[in-house]
């Protein structure tokens, strides 16, 4: 038997390490789009999956966005079949437009993924996505053109509970070569290069090629290393914030936090455990204009009044105490 297309095998070793440990009977979903990263990761994950006993299943999820949206779809689902995936669900969504159409479709899309593999059922089931270095590389220059902090530049993550993202060691030309290779068909979305759409398709079409050009082909690779390297340190600093939470609770009402306490903390950690705490109360997601004012009631304070946070929740100072709350929840006194 002669060896597989490097690019068949690169995607091939990328699914069995993100899987590595796991039992064999693990039900694996991919969640297809059609497109070629995620038929590459689905024929990855069907040839995987043959080898060391796991149960292989792809979910495609017709937004409705576009016309015939529903023959991507079913075409999709052709080519999972033809990739070695038997197990194929289609599963119809209603768009939203709260936070804008690209976070409405995003999560549209991971609650039918997840009600999906809940429904089937099965021991610690995991999802596969098919994001690739590309993809973090684009994310990171995102991130870095809105001023956003290491949380946010240290990219897509690897894993996130049951969900993982084996192909982000793989070059989106590793992709598309893969599926050439074994024959697959896969849809090439118009919005993806287009460069009048969105902020990401531009992005794709205009500035990463240019970048290429200026910089040479290892501006990809560089700036997924740099993403790697502040996922680590994000992690870490998340971690102390979260230990801090506990320490400078007050002893009155758990609700409460010292504000001297909190001022004493670094402003890496303050200011990720203000952002952690109103949106563990409900509030958010939180905007760096949220958490610097919060900051300011903690370690500037001259008798301003309440934060407004999103959520309809607010964030005061009484008695020396941060108080996060909401005005239809606070108990009677």
């Amino acid at each position: 038997m002669s060896a597989p297309h490097p690019s068949v095998a690169a995607c091939r070793s990328a699914v069995r390490q993100a899987l590595d440990g796991m039992p064999i009977g693990t039900k694996v979903w991919v969640a297809l789009s059609g497109g070629p990263d995620s038929l590459a990761l689905a024929a990855a994950a069907a040839y995987v999956g043959r080898k060391e006993g796991y149960l292989t299943g792809a979910i495609i999820i017709d937004h409705g966005l576009q016309p015939g949206s529903d023959r991507i779809a079913q075409h999709a689902a052709e080519q999972a079949r033809l990739a070695g995936i038997y197990t194929v669900f289609i599963e119809k969504v209603v768009v939203g437009r709260d936070g804008g159409l690209e976070a409405a479709a995003r999560k549209a899309r991971y609650d039918a993924i997840n009600a999906r593999v809940d429904a089937e059922g099965g021991q610690d089931p995991q999802i596969l996505t098919g994001h690739t270095i590309d993809d973090q590389a684009e994310t990171v220059l995102l991130a870095l053109a809105r001023g956003s902090g290491a949380r946010a530049l240290s990219g897509i993550p690897p894993r996130r509970g049951r969900i993982a993202r084996p192909l982000l060691s793989v070059r989106r030309t590793d992709t598309l070569a893969a599926c050439a290779a074994l024959g697959l068909d896969p849809w090439h979305d118009p919005t993806n290069t287009d460069p009048d759409g969105p902020r990401r398709s531009a992005l794709r079409a205009t500035v990463m090629p240019a970048l290429h050009d200026v910089l040479g082909p290892g501006v990809v690779s560089g700036l997924a290393r740099s993403a790697a390297l502040l996922q680590a340190d994000a992690d870490e600093l998340d971690r102390q914030a979260r230990s801090a939470m506990s320490t400078s609770a007050s002893t009155v009402r758990s609700d409460e936090w010292r504000c001297d306490m909190l001022a004493a903390l670094p402003d890496a950690i303050r200011s990720r455990m203000l952002k952690m705490l109103a949106e563990a109360k409900g509030a958010g997601p939180l905007t760096t204009v949220h958490v610097n004012a919060l900051d300011a009631l903690v370690t500037q304070y001259k008798g301003q009044g309440a934060v407004s946070l999103p959520g309809g929740y607010e964030a005061k100072r009484e008695y020396g105490r941060l108080v996060i709350s909401h005005p239809l929840e606070r108990p009677a006194t």
